[in-house]
């Protein structure tokens, strides 16, 4: 599953990877807390762009939940030619 602004999530929604769009990272946070309640989620990649202002929040959540939740460079920011499939293959250990 991911969160984050639209080209974030459009990008893994191409590569069959379900997401949430939010634009702020408040509703990010939401988003988050409401999907790692599902037990049916493992894992969820935030953009880096909206994960950054609640980076506290999320460590907190970490520790309360079993879902993993990774932060991932989103597009358009400081880091560019990102190969997210690369990047999710070094996360799940493969």
């Amino acid at each position: 599953m991911t969160v984050g602004k639209r080209s974030f999530v459009t990008s893994f929604q191409l590569a069959g990877v379900p997401g949430t769009i939010t634009e702020t990272p408040e509703a990010a946070l939401e988003s988050i807390k409401k999907i790692s309640d599902d037990p049916e989620v493992g894992l969820v990649l935030v953009g880096d762009d909206v994960a950054g202002p609640i980076d506290d929040e999320l460590t907190k959540l970490r520790t309360q939940r079993t879902t993993l939740v990774f932060a991932l460079p989103a597009s358009g920011g400081t880091k560019t030619d990102v190969d997210y499939r690369v990047m999710l293959k070094k996360i799940l250990g493969m």
